[in-house]
């Protein structure tokens, strides 16, 4: 699924500079990325994605469990939104451990109107 509303240069940029960042290659080519942060105890993935023609492969699962590997030994708990419309990432989270905790009403800005946003966490 294709982000409807990526982030921009500047938030990438400021997040390299500011939080841990990971990316997945294959074959000397991106194809995903992981930004994540630890603050005393709790982690959060800020971004995550697979590039679309890899998706469904598998890899956004590598991705997701190693950065619940990395951050287990600094964290008790793991957070992160995700929009409601967004049924395969759900089910990728729901299926590694993640559980619902609350729903974000109009987290999401976008130019068709507000999404919500499902806010899910994972004890470590």
């Amino acid at each position: 699924k294709v982000t409807p509303h990526p982030w921009r240069e500047t938030q990438f940029v400021d997040s390299v500079e500011k939080h841990c960042c990971l990316v997945l290659t294959l074959d000397d080519q991106i194809i995903g990325y992981a930004i994540f942060q630890v603050i005393v105890g709790e982690a959060e993935i800020l971004n995550i994605a697979v590039d679309l023609a890899c998706q469904g492969k598998g890899y956004g699962r590598h991705l997701l469990k190693y950065v619940i590997d990395l951050v287990s030994t600094q964290a008790e708990r793991l957070y992160l939104e995700v929009r409601v419309s967004n049924e395969p990432a759900i089910q990728l989270y729901d299926s590694v451990g993640f559980a619902e905790i609350c729903l974000r009403r109009n987290y999401y800005q976008t130019p068709e109107g507000p999404e919500d946003a499902i806010m899910m966490a994972m004890e470590l």
